[in-house]
């Protein structure tokens, strides 16, 4: 138990303290400055990894899964306000109260779900797009559904212009996922839920996986990792603690 409370700790010091790293300076993100920043976050992954090594039960994650990270503009996907941060390995807002995932976190999510080049996954909670355009590099569509208008809009624009023709984004309510598309072989929760949804279980394919944080809203919560296997049976494993926003409803 005293172990447990101390990663709780490094968990919180992951999230939310604010690097010194030279990816800070006003003037970091002119020209080829972003490829450094982003090897630099990439570096910061890595350790994050390696310091969580046991909780995650792996020491590295998959090189698909950092080659993406490493691509990905991070950037593009930040208010201006907050661009001085982009590559800074913490989670930053974006506005409507919602933020945009650690680079650890989103790093860490991706590789649980083990994407493959033709699969089909859900995201819920789209946010500005980052991590629709990280899985977009590595399986076949992605589906991603925002329940705020104004983020929903302004991700799909910017999903479109900068490229990711493969990532269909709406707006909704994520609870009932996408039934249209699915099964799915992959499902992404970006925002803490009370329980698991039963529409997002069942919408699973037979052997996939769901990733999804658990538990009461602006409290530490258990990023899950649910499994179905061939037969349909569901096992969920708890991995580490982690802090997202709360999962949003439409009224009733």
């Amino acid at each position: 138990m005293r172990a447990r409370a101390g990663f709780l700790w490094v968990i919180g010091l992951l999230l939310f303290s604010v690097p010194a790293s030279d990816v800070c300076a006003d003037d970091a993100y002119a020209g080829d400055a972003y490829a450094d920043a982003r090897a630099a976050m990439v570096r910061e992954i890595e350790g994050d990894v390696r310091a969580t090594a046991r909780w995650i039960g792996k020491g590295e994650l998959d090189p698909r899964v950092m080659e993406a990270m490493g691509t990905v503009p991070r950037h593009e996907f930040v208010p201006e306000s907050e661009l001085r941060w982009a590559y800074a390995n913490r989670p930053l807002p974006i506005g409507y109260g919602q933020t945009i995932s650690q680079p650890y976190i989103v790093a860490l999510m991706t590789d649980l779900l083990s994407p493959g080049s033709d699969d089909a996954v859900l995201e819920i909670g789209t946010g500005s797009g980052y991590q629709a355009a990280v899985l977009s590099r590595l399986v076949g569509e992605v589906y991603t559904i925002e329940i705020i208008p104004e983020l929903a809009a302004s991700a799909r624009k910017r999903l479109a212009r900068l490229g990711y023709q493969n990532v269909a984004a709406r707006t909704g309510d994520g609870y009932y996922g996408w039934e249209e598309h699915a099964p799915f072989d992959g499902i992404v929760v970006t925002a803490a839920a009370g329980q698991i949804p039963p529409p997002l279980i069942e919408q699973l394919k037979p052997g996939g996986r769901m990733v999804i944080p658990v538990g009461s809203p602006f409290l530490t919560q258990e990023l899950v990792l649910v499994e179905k296997d061939a037969a349909g049976a569901v096992t969920t494993r708890a991995l580490l603690p982690v802090a997202f926003v709360p999962f949003t409803r439409a009224p009733e």
